[in-house]
């Protein structure tokens, strides 16, 4: 597509949670067309496209019936019915980003080996088919404590990943064909939102510093800029260059990785979406991930990625021992801060850990913005109308 084409242009979205709307809300500025592809009727994304679909992401028929509707097809999230993606590709609909990418990261078996292949710096790794291989392999002295055991498939947001220290944590191992990792000792972790055009025109977003939950093992705050060295950023950003160039991607890629204590830059793990690690974007950037993403698609020049304010996005979690219709405190408290920009995905229950929007504070400085964001961290309480 070398121009924009509006009003009778339609976009397909496969599911339609949080990052589908903040997708569709650039969109509509464009005046395309949207379509949305969700089992849930009351989805995020559901009261702003302009046409709403119900089906399973992972369910043939209802995946390829909603790709032949639309004019281009793209995605929020990497658990989809791959089949039907490839059946539409063979017959000439459009998908993008392209699902035979789709389906090498879908598995972080391939997804690992497309790292060492190129020479990418990553965790060493072995594969195994089942726990019980993997108890076998650690009998046998193949897999060393501590390790990271990771599902090849279907995991995400922390689930499917198994930390294993020690034999004490043995009953922690998960069934299934497992990619094991030695366990990388970590000093910070960081992500690059990375994109790419038909064309071959690559941006990069500065480099974000994340900061984990530990229960919930998401993420509680990112940082922009991040803390990191320049040496440091420079080498993320390369990387994450060189990622997408590597897989002729065309569309938006998300690389996390982990800073280690010796100071190294080591590949985690990369998602063809948009992503948590890039909502601070919309405010705190000149182009944000989600423009970015429908600029690399439609093959248009890529826009500015330039900081236009230091931000600190937390997420707005549901809290913990509350499920049911959910219930915000603190919010009207949280506005009279100056900069403070709050996202609400729409999702009618919280349950705890469950990702209920998220809030992003700008300052004149990161240490300004930073000292805001633990006001509002303090402040904002996810609870249920079911509990007092």
């Amino acid at each position: 597509m070398e121009k924009l084409v509006t009003s009778d242009f339609k976009l397909g979205i496969i599911a339609g949670g949080q990052l589908a709307k903040m997708l569709i809300q650039k969109a509509s500025r464009w005046d395309v067309v949207t379509y949305v592809l969700d089992k849930d009727e009351t989805c995020p994304a559901k009261s702003l496209a302009t046409h709403f679909v119900k089906g399973s992401n992972l369910d043939f028929d209802s995946v390829y019936q909603f790709g032949k509707m639309v004019d281009l097809l793209t995605y929020e999230m990497e658990n989809i019915n791959i089949e039907a993606l490839k059946r539409l590709k063979s017959e000439g609909y459009k998908i993008l980003p392209d699902p035979d990418i789709l389906e090498l990261i879908q598995d972080k078996g391939k997804q690992k080996e497309f790292y060492q292949n190129n020479n990418l710096p990553t965790a060493p790794f072995k594969i195994y088919d089942s726990r019980n291989d993997i108890t076998r392999g650690i009998k046998e002295g193949e897999i060393k404590f501590p390790f990271v055991q990771k599902l090849r498939t279907g995991g995400y947001d922390g689930r499917g990943v198994a930390v294993i220290n020690g034999e004490s944590d043995l009953h922690k191992l998960l069934e299934g064909p497992s990619v094991i990792e030695d366990k990388v000792d970590i000093a910070k972790e960081i992500a690059v939102i990375t994109a790419r055009n038909k064309k071959g025109e690559i941006k990069c977003h500065p480099v974000v510093e994340m900061v984990f939950d530990p229960k919930a093992n998401l993420v509680d705050k990112l940082i922009c800029p991040s803390t990191i060295t320049e040496e440091q950023s420079e080498k993320a950003t390369r990387i994450a260059s060189r990622i997408i160039e590597s897989l002729n991607m065309q569309g938006l890629l998300a690389v996390e990785f982990f800073i280690d204590t010796k100071g190294e830059v080591i590949v985690n793990e990369s998602a063809p979406r948009p992503h948590n690690s890039g909502h601070h974007t919309i405010e705190g950037i000149i182009t944000s991930q989600f423009e970015q993403h429908l600029r690399a698609i439609f093959n248009l020049p890529l826009g500015s990625t330039k900081i236009k304010m230091p931000a600190v996005m937390l997420n707005i979690l549901g809290g913990e021992g509350y499920e049911g219709p959910v219930k915000y405190e603190g919010l009207t408290e949280i506005m009279a801060i100056e900069g403070v920009k709050i996202h609400l995905y729409g999702k009618k229950i919280t349950m705890p850990y469950r990702k209920m929007g998220h809030i992003t504070v700008l300052g004149e400085t990161l240490e300004a913005a930073l000292e805001k964001a633990e006001k509002v961290k303090h402040l904002i309480k996810v609870k249920s109308w079911d509990k007092n």
